[in-house]
């Protein structure tokens, strides 16, 4: 059902709503008449516009200072991730005929999907809206940005200069729009009028994109739990956790969250973890730690969300040298009520001991039960037996083989994943698709089908030992 009838908006809200939706039904019926040639230029000019080392910095530094989350240094890496995104675009065709297959006689062509409400996290507030607008225009979209309050006018500067790129190519600015006047209102309010909705963010939001009676993709929560078992190089992985943990302070949903290490091993990965910058937290540090992290009820505390390891401590109460990038806590159990094995979002992460890849296994599916499902995990290991099993048994979208999750699983120049910032996370985690969401995401398809030699089996083909030519009489 279309929620759109509870939503309050107050009048100001109201006009802003109706001015970006006509600008882009407007431009809309513009950028439909381009070509594939004209769409891929754009498709460069905006990504450049953002993704050049200039002016991402200035973005990044922006968007910490605004929102006071994640680190300046280590977020502009993600200016790599629209690198990739459009490197995948330009490898692809989206008008006119997209695919062909004779032997079907089936012809793809592609459409635009009209006016989409891209609604931007405030741990992503740069990368989100580069990735979405590339793939927007590439698919001859248009997009109206719903940025978080909290990280606003750094959404809205990323947009800006998208626009300013998009005129100078003689295009519509207003193929790109972002809402001033930011709040949950007015998102759900552009949801509901919108086309199609690409919604990430926190859970509360993407279940209200569901709601809104628009087709959306959403994404899920993260909390990306990682195995070593003793084949594993404990060097490589130790370093890579590393990577994936430092990454934005840990901001994001894809960042290492659990190890679960055989015990064979574990003393020598925990030793090489602190050789790579970890601080392993006492039991009274780690108490001290939950209740800086945690309420009572045992909801997450944003105050220590994506902040560095120095900081984090020194919210609960005590200190770590200057060159430790990250804490490890040693997890005290699986479910509810320990929260270390939940989702962290910041710059710690638990550690559990295993014997028995099988009980690796249990071990993984109780912490996706307790959050995370359908996100991603991981696995150290050169045992393909091991590969094999925890894709079979893990109830996740993606699942990362001796790479740092935070730097692989949405896309990498050293995998096949393709780029993208938003993860779904199948019905596991309660979204429409269980893969990275992509360009044919953005996409309309009209399938066009010729006749073919008849392509029909016998019944005895068919039916098999179940066939009984004496009941067809």
């Amino acid at each position: 059902m279309n929620d759109q009838t509870e939503i309050q908006l107050t009048n100001e809200q109201q006009q802003e709503l109706e001015a970006v939706l006509d600008r882009a039904r407007a431009a809309a019926e513009i950028i439909e008449t381009f070509d594939q040639a004209r769409v891929d230029r754009l498709c460069q000019a905006v990504a450049w516009a953002v993704a050049n080392k200039k002016v991402f910095r200035g973005l990044a530094d922006m968007g910490v200072l605004e929102s006071g989350l994640g680190d300046p240094v280590s977020r502009m890496g993600k200016r790599m991730k629209i690198r990739g995104i459009l490197r995948d675009v330009l490898r692809q065709k989206s008008v006119g005929i997209i695919e062909e297959i004779p032997e079907k006689g089936i012809v793809k062509y592609g459409k635009p999907v009209g006016v989409i409400a891209s609604i931007i996290p405030m741990t992503n507030p740069e990368l989100t809206a580069a990735g979405n607008a590339i793939f927007a225009i590439k698919a001859r979209d248009v997009v109206i940005f719903s940025p978080h309050p909290r990280t606003r006018k750094v959404s809205y500067e990323a947009v800006r200069r998208m626009r300013e790129a998009l005129e100078r190519e003689g295009a519509p600015a207003d193929i790109l729009q972002c809402l001033i006047n930011a709040s949950i209102p007015l998102a759900q309010a552009l949801m509901a009028r919108a086309d199609l909705v690409m919604a990430t963010g926190g859970q509360a939001l993407v279940r209200a994109a569901y709601r809104s009676g628009i087709p959306a993709y959403g994404v899920g929560a993260g909390n990306a739990t990682v195995i070593i078992d003793e084949t594993a190089n404990v060097e490589e992985a130790a370093h890579n956790t590393m990577v994936s943990k430092t990454s934005d302070y840990g901001s994001g949903c894809s960042c290492d969250g659990n190890l679960l290490i055989d015990a064979s091993i574990f003393d020598r990965m925990i030793g090489q973890l602190v050789a790579e910058g970890a601080y392993v937290a006492t039991e009274e540090q780690k108490a001290k730690l939950r209740a800086v992290m945690w309420d009572s009820a045992g909801h997450r505390l944003p105050k220590t969300v994506a902040i560095s390891p120095q900081q984090l401590t020194e919210c609960a109460g005590f200190s770590i040298a200057a060159d430790r990038k990250f804490i490890v806590v040693h997890g005290d159990g699986v479910g509810k009520q320990h929260p270390f094995s939940s989702e962290k979002l910041t710059s710690l992460l638990a550690v559990y001991k295993y014997s028995e890849f099988d009980n690796a296994l249990k071990m993984m599916k109780e912490i996706f039960e307790v959050g995370g499902k359908g996100h991603s995990c991981g696995l150290y290991s050169f045992n393909q037996e091991h590969v094999h099993k925890l894709a079979l048994a893990a109830p996740v979208s993606r699942i990362m083989i001796r790479q740092p999750n935070s730097a692989a699983n949405a896309g990498s120049f050293s995998n096949g994943m393709p780029m993208t910032p938003s993860l779904g996370c199948g019905t596991w985690g309660g979204n429409a698709a269980s893969e990275n969401v992509t360009l044919k995401h953005y996409m309309n398809t009209t399938w066009v089908s010729i006749p073919i030699c008849e392509d029909k089996p016998s019944d005895a083909e068919l039916f098999g030992d179940f066939y009984d030519p004496e009941q067809e009489q």
